[in-house]
């Protein structure tokens, strides 16, 4: 009793540091939430708020989703809200677009956005162009969403990044969450916007547990559309990351993760150029017409430009239809080999 009586008269600060030293106290491990299970909480929330909200694709009901995403969804909200569709991609994908030009807030499951191909008309053409076309009279508030890029072991018809071919139209909004924050509070955005909405996800993120912030648990948690953030401040060089791969080496550099593909946030990356004067972009999808050339251009093109210390450098993937073999798989898409090689160039050492 007397060495508690001794400690509340120092100050809290100080009471704190003695606890912890002397019962070896350390901090709460912080909540780890999966890419997947943060999609899922983020659409049971939106589910919940607007009743206009609903979920269909190919086995997102009994099943709980193909890569479970959709767990549990369908015992909480039953058959009218999420709906198991025919392996049709071009049928479900213009129902859903029909029911958002009458009002309601459906999320367009892709199995995998390699199949969407079979719904471009609708999502380009129906989808993408009807807001601008009716003068802003008719929004189209939809959300097609699914896994993108990469596979493993699954070859070139299922191994595509879709980031430059949905980030060339206008009328869409398009947008690539890497960890589980960004996930929950950019298909929450997603659902909310008024207009359709491309959500990029990564197949082999899905099942990575991440740090979860107390922000992120939130059900008014929203992340900003068309806004980067800087996971890492450095001096020397600048990495833009799409798909985001983690570089851990010695070089100060900055890492931006972009989040949104279209709008594209150059202001954040021309500042950064500014002060780093370098520039690497990072990218998983082919090198012709790809994000990263597009990054590439619009710096020279800007103020930025002049601040260049060195020509930019873009790591993309190989320009081959993913192989099946592993090793040759593995050469095709871009290593932290790769990245560091690229750095390491444009600086010059």
């Amino acid at each position: 009793m007397a060495a508690v009586s001794g400690l509340v008269r120092r100050p809290l600060r100080e009471v704190s540091g003695l606890l912890k030293r002397r019962f070896h106290w350390t901090a709460p491990a912080a909540l780890q939430v999966t890419v997947r299970d943060a999609i899922n909480q983020g659409m049971d929330e939106e589910l919940e708020r607007d009743e206009k909200v609903f979920l269909l694709g190919e086995e997102v009901a009994q099943y709980d989703g193909a890569y479970k995403v959709s767990r549990g969804l369908w015992k909480k909200y039953g058959d009218k809200r999420i709906i198991d569709t025919p392996i049709s991609e071009m049928g479900f994908a213009g129902i859903a677009v029909g029911a958002a030009m009458a009002g309601l807030r459906p999320i367009c499951e892709f199995m995998t956005f390699n199949f969407s191909m079979q719904a471009i008309d609708q999502v380009i053409n129906s989808a993408a162009k009807t807001y601008y076309m009716s003068g802003g009279l008719q929004p189209v508030p939809i959300v097609f969403r699914g896994p993108n890029g990469a596979s493993a072991g699954v070859a070139a018809q299922h191994s595509q990044c879709f980031a430059a071919w949905y980030g060339h139209c206008p009328g869409l909004k398009v947008v690539s969450p890497w960890n589980s924050e960004d996930a929950k509070g950019l298909i929450k955005s997603a659902i909310r916007d008024n207009n359709p909405v491309v959500v990029l996800e990564n197949e082999l993120m899905y099942g990575v547990p991440f740090e979860f912030p107390p922000e992120a648990q939130s059900k008014d948690f929203l992340i900003p559309i068309g806004k980067a953030k800087i996971e890492r401040q450095g001096k020397k060089t600048k990495i833009y990351k799409h798909p985001s791969i983690l570089v851990k080496f010695n070089l100060e550099v900055t890492v931006i993760n972009m989040r949104t593909i279209r709008p594209m946030d150059m202001e954040t990356i021309e500042a950064s150029v500014m002060k780093t004067n370098h520039l690497v972009t990072v990218e998983g999808g082919w090198p012709q017409f790809g994000v990263g050339a597009e990054i590439c251009a619009r710096i020279m093109e800007g103020p930025a430009f002049n601040f260049l210390d060195a020509p930019a450098v873009r790591v993309t993937g190989a320009d081959v239809p993913m192989p099946y073999a592993k090793i040759l798989e593995d050469n095709s898409i871009p290593q932290v080999k790769d990245i560091i090689f690229a750095i390491k160039k444009t600086l010059n050492i």
